[in-house]
């Protein structure tokens, strides 16, 4: 078979690491350029994608097209490619809920194949494999297995339903992050009542708990900005299955407080506590 031309819409510190492994089994790998930030084009240019002046384009080139943004842009960026002609396979992965994915399949169907996916685990850098979990039409599905295989980026077929891998995704992550929003409350309670360091060697004894990390907070505080929205996702997850949102719609709350440390790598674990306690 051929190798596909791939687009990457759009490259992120995941996107782009994506992408970079989509290039060994690609004949190319495509971004728009147009309107991005200069962060974007660094990770392009350190990744090696290749630039194109439009969407126009960039759908015109590609065979299959990956989309990882913001959960909140998922949708607008899915209407976006509906208004043009492509045709190939899309690859849904961001971090949306079930109703979210099927809402874009019926967007792009039946002109566009659909392959809903969803990312568990870190950039595909430095010694990292995350896995990407896929669902949708067999052939699709097998398709995106070929442009991955022997790279970083492993994958998992889950079957042809569409949302399955988007429930995973926000399965795994409603845990994930909000158990790290769980730590930055619990140790400002117990710093402010002169115990976190107890409350931290309590922890310690306990094997994998993130109480003994709370160096994590200020990565936590960092990452806010993505992670609240994501949250929300998988609240709205939550009540489409009858079970009760609240407390990620808190954990997202919490977030917010953090909003304006967007990517902020010089925050400390008392900075982001202080952030927290008054905002």
């Amino acid at each position: 078979m051929d190798q596909p031309t791939v687009g990457i819409l759009h490259p992120g510190s995941m996107g782009a690491a994506v992408a970079a492994c989509a290039a060994t089994n690609a004949a190319a790998v495509l971004w728009c350029e147009t309107g991005r930030s200069v962060s974007s084009v660094e990770r392009a240019t350190q990744f090696g994608l290749t630039p194109v002046a439009t969407m126009a384009e960039l759908l015109d080139r590609s065979d299959i097209v990956i989309s990882l943004c913001p959960p909140a842009a998922a949708e607008d960026l899915a209407r976006d490619v509906a208004g043009h002609r492509f045709a190939g396979v899309y690859v849904e992965a961001n971090a949306i809920s079930p109703e979210r994915a099927l809402r874009i399949a019926a967007l792009l169907e039946p002109d566009v194949t659909v392959v809903d996916g969803g990312v568990v685990g870190s950039p595909p850098v430095g010694g990292k494999t995350p896995t990407l979990y896929l669902c949708g039409p067999a052939a699709a599905s097998g398709r995106i297995e070929e442009l991955f295989a022997g790279t970083a980026v492993r994958t998992k077929v889950l079957g042809t339903e569409i949302g399955k891998a988007s429930a995973l995704k926000l399965s795994y992550a409603s845990f994930q992050k909000a158990s790290r929003v769980l730590v930055a409350l619990a140790v400002g309670m117990a710093r402010e009542h002169g115990v976190d360091q107890e409350l931290i060697d309590v922890a310690s004894r306990r094997t994998e708990s993130y109480l003994a990390e709370p160096q994590y907070v200020a990565k936590t505080a960092a990452r806010a900005w993505r992670w609240g929205p994501e949250l929300e996702e998988a609240a709205d997850a939550l009540a489409a299955a009858g079970l009760p949102p609240e407390m990620l719609r808190a954990a997202a709350s919490t977030l917010a407080r953090w909003h304006n440390d967007k990517d902020n790598t010089e925050l400390t674990l008392t900075d982001a506590l202080d952030r927290l306690a008054h905002p």
